[in-house]
């Protein structure tokens, strides 16, 4: 058994993939002005007025341009279409402007960082692995379960959260309340048949994940209270070849649940049209209900991982599954219950109208004043938004906010009215654009007639090309890793100055887009883009900033 502490001061370290094979409850997703760039077959690839390729062009061909003739919004409704039957209870989100974290995944898919495929689907030699986390209500499960799958799923692991309550919910006829006794361990006959029907359903989409659609981890969200309930499982799930690793979620700090059940469980389904003092003493009923019959995880010989307080200190047993299930603690080690919010920016114009990558220019008067601009604005969005927190009842500090940047000059100096007002700012060298290669300072033009291959390759797949020398999208999604971790870690509000290419991996993350949506996404000067988590689903908000024109420039 091994036990480490998390210190939160320190810092971490669908097209077909280009690398070889190895091997022969419903959530309603709330709409968000976040949209894919308007391009179609008569759109310019480039912004009027500027004719010569480099890196700072957003829709330049290294950032986005040379796409195929149509139109993103078609393409990603072609790619992300109701299933029949909302298949694993959920509904296939419509465009890039919702949280995809709960989508079914093709067999065929590949994820934005994924290094490599295999001919069974499933990476790292780790075979069939069912996550099954333990916990009473409101030590923050949901958002272990959909953070994991967030994460696993852009390292190309295929990964999907099974939450029992969505079974639950689902199970219950319309018009029909929970039984009273449905939470009690001495329930009557008939309400122990429902919930063996719901666990039931619940295991079999489980089952099917695995053997039709060629997943590799699960991940099973439930309480699992008991001791002879957990063997249960561990004994099926062997029978059918399937690894099982626990994760328990421990918490004895009445504040991070108090800020759990406010946040979370009184947003959820079970709690639609409830008054919000008696939804929060209902489910704080539940959890006394619970409190009586739950048992720690303590079985030696199982392999489990207990997370304490949001992880504050995180314990192993039984620790030598492999790389994946290592991987799986390195990332715990970095996470935190967020509440936080992730803003985007771009940075300001620079003083060179056709920029090169290698001359880094400064900021022209222009890009200075929209700095100034930039920092009024969201401070002021900042101060209205913890206003509106206080005013209904949430009575927490204004939370801090970190400043991150690229080493590039422009990004910095756009920063720096933040830091002037006492603001954090950190450069990460990860941050900065796409590297252009041969293309620096070419104009679109000049790729065609030098290019002419690499352009036709680039329209088949924007992602994962490469043109001479440059980067991709891919490269940059795997460089971007340390960043996405160091995300996680903080809880606290991030901006993040970047160029448009980076801002695009960074979304596709936190939105959990497909590599085909990434090249594509549209972050205007005039707007900041905001991400606001919680444990279901991340949503987006715009800012705009008033007295900056649109741009489609960098």
């Amino acid at each position: 058994m091994l036990s480490l502490s998390s210190d939160s001061s320190r810092s971490p370290s669908r097209s077909p993939s280009p690398s070889p094979s190895i091997s022969s409850e419903d959530r309603d997703r709330p709409q968000s002005p976040m949209r894919p760039m308007p391009i179609s077959a008569s759109s310019s690839l480039s912004p009027p007025g500027l004719s010569t390729f480099h890196a700072d062009l957003a829709t330049s061909p290294i950032t986005g341009g040379f796409v195929s003739h149509l139109s993103p919004s078609s393409y990603t409704s072609q790619l992300r279409t109701q299933s029949a039957g909302s298949k694993y209870l959920r509904r296939q989100s419509s465009s890039v402007d919702e949280d995809a974290i709960h989508d079914t995944l093709s067999p065929t898919h590949v994820s934005p960082a994924q290094l490599y495929s295999t001919e069974s689907g499933r990476l790292f030699h780790a075979g069939k692995i069912c996550i099954v986390l333990v916990g009473l209500p409101a030590r923050g499960k949901t958002h272990l379960a959909v953070s994991l799958t967030r994460y696993l799923r852009w390292l190309g692991v295929k990964t999907h959260a099974f939450h029992l309550g969505d079974y639950r919910r689902v199970h219950l006829t319309p018009g029909m309340d929970v039984p009273d006794d449905y939470f009690l361990v001495n329930a009557s006959p008939s309400t122990v048949i429902l919930r063996q029907r719901v666990m039931a359903a619940c295991k079999a989409d489980v089952y099917r994940f695995f053997e039709k659609d060629r997943g590799q981890v699960a991940i099973y969200d439930a309480v699992n209270p008991t001791s002879a309930g957990r063997r249960v499982l561990v004994k099926e799930f062997s029978q059918r070849g399937i690894q099982t690793l626990f994760i328990e979620s421990i918490c004895d700090k009445p504040e991070i649940i108090e800020a759990n059940v406010r946040s979370v469980k009184i947003s959820s389904p079970d709690y639609i049209g409830w008054d919000e003092k008696e939804a929060i003493m209902h489910y704080l009923k539940r959890i006394s209900d619970k409190i009586p019959h739950y048992e720690t995880l303590d079985e030696p010989e199982f392999s489990y991982i207990k997370l304490y307080n949001a992880g504050e200190r995180i314990l192993l047993n039984n620790s030598r599954v492999g790389y994946l299930p290592n991987r799986i603690v390195f990332y715990l080690m970095n996470l935190h219950i967020k509440s936080g919010c992730v803003y985007f920016a771009r940075a300001g114009k620079a003083t060179e109208l056709r920029p090169r990558y290698k001359s880094d220019p400064h900021l022209r008067d222009e890009g200075r004043t929209y700095a100034r601009i930039l920092t009024d604005t969201l401070l002021e969005h900042r101060r209205s938004e913890h206003t509106a927190r206080n005013a209904n009842g949430d009575n927490s500090p204004e939370r801090e906010l970190i400043v991150w940047t690229s080493t590039r000059r422009r990004t910095i100096e756009t920063a720096i009215e933040f830091q002037k007002r006492g603001f954090s700012c950190r450069q990460r060298p990860q941050l900065s654009q796409m590297h252009p290669g041969s293309c620096d300072g070419l104009s679109r033009e000049e790729i065609e007639e030098q290019f002419p291959g690499e352009v036709e390759l680039h329209k088949k797949d924007p992602y994962r090309h490469r043109f001479p020398r440059a980067e991709s999208y891919h490269d940059l999604a795997v460089r971007l890793e340390p960043v996405i971790l160091e995300m996680e870690r903080i809880p606290n509000d991030i901006l993040i100055i970047a160029h448009v290419s980076v801002l695009r991996v960074l979304y596709g993350y936190l939105m959990a887009c497909l590599p085909s949506d990434i090249p594509e996404l549209d972050f205007e000067r005039n707007e900041i883009v905001e991400i606001v988590p919680s444990a279901y689903n991340n949503k987006v908000k715009r800012i705009k900033i008033y007295g900056v024109e649109e741009s489609n420039t960098l």
